[in-house]
């Protein structure tokens, strides 16, 4: 017996060749007898190599012309039977294969066509079963396909697959045509007014006169940020400085400006309305830099409220969170809130595609920090490559301690605006032994006597608290709040377990009720644990406060702190920073 190894090309056939090279051996004497007599002279073993294809016989079923010729004829048989039974189609056509087998067909392709007549069974099985709605919606749909193409020319437009095609078009255009989501009127009513609103203080900036200083109902803003204003923030007016602020003439310009004020004096809430004003008449995006990522989470949370009301994006760029560059929005404006080293970043994927011109305003928060370091390093690039790349790009800086007030004037080109105000008075003391001396400037060595420690120590608790902690806290809660700054983590937890230690009864009863469910969530924070020494302190109203907390642990101390529940906290300078 001799073998025969027929090698053949592994490029790719046409479709054209296929039809040639590979019809069924009977055809092939008739269209090839040459190479049919050189094949009978020798008579040898044909075998295939691995790149040969083993069902080279038969290439594709749609080569078999008599197949095609009953798919004919059964789409045919079908149209005619439509009116008086109306099934699948595809059910129809493996009727007719069912009623005249094939002939011919190689074992595979007849294995094939057993198994998707059997899939065709059960499927009409299952669909005289099932007399759901969609069902009816598919036999209604098909009943006006066959009444279109009735009414025509006789002619089927298309096969099988288009009229599918045709089915769903028609349901996703039912879908499109459904009626829209009703809008209440007071909805739309308020945000008419909102508009109208909106458009008034662009007309007013546009006209504005130093004689003229009302931009609108409030400062520029629909007086749906005023309402805003009381409602989330329990802010219904403005304290004197904040309102001469925001009228001066560099501000309704759109000039530089630089405020310093102390510490508490609502220089936040300026530079909010600010930024408020540039996102919603302007329709520009703003830049809000904060020293650390612990501001940046707080402010997000505390913007966010307002986006979602006045339609307005806030996204936060602090430790692993922001996209460089940021994702461009057709309609919504964006916030954006970053520390130092991402605001460096932000602006430099925004010059690299050319959209640092959508960047109306930039606000800096503890401006003293450009002289700190690398970091005041980053915060002087970061202002130079928006003054040097945009013209018309507003900048503010605002901190409370500003020493060389006029160098920053000079660099930023700005204007310059300084209040003292306080809304609470605050006081100085010193604390010498146990007595205590008020810092006066107006006195000969700046102290005053004011008054002795009414605290009695024992021998124990003297060696426990040597610097009279619990005697100075005492005289301030649980009414009113206190902080005690340490100069560790660790210190601070030991401090708020010392002053527990020493704490009267009475304190595990105030707000008992609101401390255990503090508890609770910090408990749940933590999949079921919590900290031994805040499990121990929170009862009496104390907790610390440091950098190894987790975000979601510090804001509920904080939020509690906040409300009254905690009246004192232990802590580092994290949370003396904003």
């Amino acid at each position: 017996l001799e073998v025969k190894i027929k090698r053949v090309c592994s490029r790719k056939r046409s479709r054209q060749f296929l039809k040639t090279r590979f019809a069924p051996v009977q055809q092939r004497g008739r269209c090839s007898p040459i190479r049919t007599s050189s094949m009978t002279e020798r008579r040898p073993v044909e075998f295939c190599s691995d790149s040969e294809d083993l069902f080279g016989d038969y290439d594709s079923i749609l080569e078999d012309s008599s197949l095609l010729a009953k798919l004919d004829d059964a789409e045919k048989n079908e149209r005619q039977r439509a009116a008086n039974h109306l099934d699948s189609l595809t059910d129809s056509i493996m009727d007719e294969f069912r009623e005249e087998p094939f002939e011919g067909l190689p074992a595979s392709q007849l294995q094939f066509q057993q198994h998707f007549t059997e899939e065709a069974k059960r499927s009409r099985q299952v669909n005289e079963n099932q007399t759901s709605t969609p069902r009816q919606s598919v036999n209604r749909t098909a009943e006006a396909r066959i009444e279109t193409n009735r009414g025509g020319d006789g002619r089927r437009s298309c096969g099988v697959r288009r009229s599918m095609a045709d089915l769903l078009k028609k349901t996703m255009l039912e879908n499109a045509a459904a009626a829209p989501v009703k809008v209440s009127r007071t909805a739309e009513l308020k945000e008419a007014v909102v508009s109208e609103e909106i458009s008034v203080a662009l007309q007013a900036m546009e006209t504005i006169s130093p004689e003229t200083t009302d931009l609108g109902p409030f400062f520029g803003l629909p007086s749906k940020v005023k309402e805003l204003m009381h409602k989330l923030r329990g802010i219904q007016n403005l304290y004197e400085w904040q309102e001469t602020c925001l009228s001066l003439d560099c501000v309704q310009q759109r000039k530089n400006l630089i405020y310093s004020l102390p510490t508490s004096g609502g220089k936040t809430l300026v530079a909010e309305i600010l930024i408020l004003r540039e996102l919603l008449c302007r329709k520009k995006d703003c830049l809000l830099v904060l020293p650390y990522i612990s501001l940046v989470q707080e402010k997000v949370r505390g913007l966010a409220s307002f986006g979602l009301e006045l339609d307005f994006m806030v996204e936060e760029y602090a430790g692993s969170k922001g996209k460089f560059p940021p994702v461009k929005r057709r309609n919504n404006r964006s916030l954006y809130v970053a520390t130092i080293e991402k605001a460096h970043s932000l602006v430099n994927s925004l010059i690299e595609t050319s959209r640092l011109e959508n960047l109306g305003l930039v606000v800096v928060d503890e401006l003293h920090m450009l002289g700190d370091g690398s970091r005041g390093a980053v915060i002087e690039m970061t202002l130079s490559k928006v003054q040097h790349m945009s013209k018309t790009t507003q900048i503010i800086g605002m901190s409370a301690t500003l020493g060389n007030i006029k160098d920053l004037q000079t660099f930023l080109k700005a204007e310059n605006y300084t209040n003292d105000f306080r809304p609470v008075q605050l006081r100085e003391y010193v604390k010498l032994s146990d007595s205590i001396y008020e810092v006066d400037p107006k006195e000969e060595n700046c102290f005053r006597f004011s008054r002795v420690l009414n605290f009695k120590y024992s021998s124990a608790m003297q060696k426990v608290d040597p610097d009279h902690i619990i005697a100075l806290v005492t005289e301030v809660i649980p009414t009113h709040s206190c902080l005690v700054f340490c100069p560790t983590k660790k210190n601070c937890e030991n401090v708020a377990g010392m002053i527990c230690r020493y704490l009267r009864e009475e304190f595990l009863k105030h707000r008992e009720n609101e401390k255990a469910i503090l508890l609770q969530e910090l408990r749940d924070s933590g999949n079921g644990s919590v900290c031994p020494v805040l499990r121990r302190t929170v009862p009496y109203g104390v907790a610390y406060h440091h950098g190894g907390l987790t975000s979601e642990e510090r804001k509920l101390v904080e939020e509690a702190y906040s409300s009254g529940v905690l009246c004192l906290l232990t802590c580092t300078s994290t949370l003396a920073a904003g």
